[in-house]
């Protein structure tokens, strides 16, 4: 199914609820509060290498996702929750001696072994950054594509994230999700749920396919003409 701007259809929109934050978990960053909790589990960390590369690369995998987040060589990419840097080795190759890619994890044991990958394979558009869980903390105006790949349901902060990821898009970028439908504290969000929360805090879903062949679905976004004040954010729910 494609589906060029995806309106969520009343019958699945009636599943979805506002949620209203509750009292501030004392566990929770300060630099989230003021946000909304995400009305939901989230998955605990997995494995910073998702299944082994080979198996993925035997699926086509990474290929089949460049193309259809269509990347192409010049490109500046961040690859968010890089891990072992399946995909940060293949975006770099693909992107050429002219683009550039940020690998960012909050796993600093990850980015130590990513780094010894990048100097073995004299990668020399990658850089290695570590990220917040409530904050990639990227550069403004810099990215034509940010990737979260198997990724976003392990946010514990999602609507901080995402608030903070919005501004690093430059003009025409594009996040690129890939992730499971399964629940979220089974390594996978619903669609619905996805759009919602991306929508809250200023994005448009642009592009929806179910993906077998990658375990999951492809979903793009791209940047609303504004973002919701902090203030005015309101959260997601599945009833």
């Amino acid at each position: 199914m494609r589906i060029a701007r995806l309106t969520i259809p009343a019958a699945i929109a009636a599943t979805l609820t506002a949620c209203t934050p509750s009292a501030e978990d004392s566990s929770r960053p300060e630099s989230s509060i003021g946000f909304p909790q995400p009305d939901r589990p989230v998955s605990g960390l997995g494995a910073t290498e998702f299944s082994n590369e080979d198996a993925r690369d035997s699926r086509g995998e990474a290929q089949k996702v460049m193309d259809l987040a269509s990347i192409s060589p010049g490109m500046t990419v961040a690859d968010i929750g890089a891990g072992e840097g399946y995909y940060t080795v293949r975006l770099a190759d693909r992107v050429g001696e002219g683009g550039r890619v940020l690998a960012q994890d909050i796993d600093r044991d990850a980015l130590e072994r990513l780094g010894e990958r990048v100097e073995r394979e004299r990668l020399a558009n990658v850089s290695i950054k570590l990220g917040q869980p409530d904050d990639p903390q990227l550069p403004v105006d810099s990215f034509d594509r940010i990737f979260l790949v198997h990724m976003y349901h392990e946010v514990s902060e999602p609507y901080a994230f995402l608030w903070r990821l919005w501004p690093a898009l430059a003009e025409g970028g594009q996040v690129i999700v890939v992730d499971s439908d399964r629940p979220t504290d089974q390594h996978g969000i619903p669609p619905v749920l996805l759009s919602c929360e991306f929508e809250a805090v200023g994005y448009e879903l642009i592009e929806f396919l179910e993906k077998p062949d990658i375990r999951g679905y492809f979903a793009r976004f791209q940047r609303a003409e504004t973002r919701p004040p902090q203030s005015e954010i309101t959260g997601c729910a599945l009833k």
